[in-house]
């Protein structure tokens, strides 16, 4: 009998708490590699979700989720998982262009989005 496959496991990072996580379905804009902890703004025109930059006039400039699994869009936008609420760890972040960990933090918290 052959030896087993050995499978490392590593586990979520990214939550950071006991408060109810919701997650749902979204579509990720064109032209993205995200990593899971992704703070993203929702466009406006179509309401697909990018990457939040500040400086950004779509609407994406207002920190709404976070992407809960990696994505690659490169090849053109693709639905993902978002993470409506919930308590995740600031250090797992990747924040756009012209935010801060404490911006991020206050625009997300009346979301039932909680930063650690």
């Amino acid at each position: 009998m052959p030896n087993p496959d050995r499978v490392s496991y590593t586990p979520e990072q990214l939550s950071a708490g006991d408060f109810p996580i919701v997650k749902a379905g979204g579509v990720i804009a064109a032209g993205q590699v995200l990593a899971a902890g992704a703070v993203l703004g929702q466009i406006t025109a179509g309401g697909q979700y990018k990457l939040s930059a500040s400086a950004a006039s779509d609407g994406s400039q207002t920190p709404t989720v976070v992407l809960d699994e990696a994505i690659d869009t490169t090849a053109g936008a693709a639905p993902g998982v978002l993470r409506l609420t919930g308590e995740v760890l600031g250090t797992a972040l990747t924040l756009g262009a012209g935010h801060t960990l404490a911006g991020v933090k206050a625009a997300l918290r009346p979301l039932s989005l909680f930063v650690r």
